[in-house]
């Protein structure tokens, strides 16, 4: 049996998730410019406003809700 001073300490908790839209998060959030709702996609890791036709980065987890940062999505009229 190992001392419990020996013994190793509690792992670490998993790391926070850098990618991935909580879905009670995106609940509440709405886009900036239409206050309409968003769709999360995962391929690009971006929030979809259709409505405004933009696409809102999310950088290290944290959603960047700028109507300045977002990008224009090609296929809008």
């Amino acid at each position: 049996m190992t001392p419990p001073s020996a013994a190793t300490p509690n792992p670490p908790a998993d790391p926070p998730k850098r990618s991935g839209v909580d879905p009670k998060l995106l609940e509440i959030l709405v886009c900036p410019a239409t206050h309409g709702p968003l769709e999360y996609d995962s391929a690009a890791n971006e929030l979809i406003s259709r409505k405004a036709g933009l696409a809102y980065p999310i950088r290290d987890g944290i959603p960047i809700m700028l109507v300045s940062e977002a990008r224009q999505l090609r296929d809008t009229p």
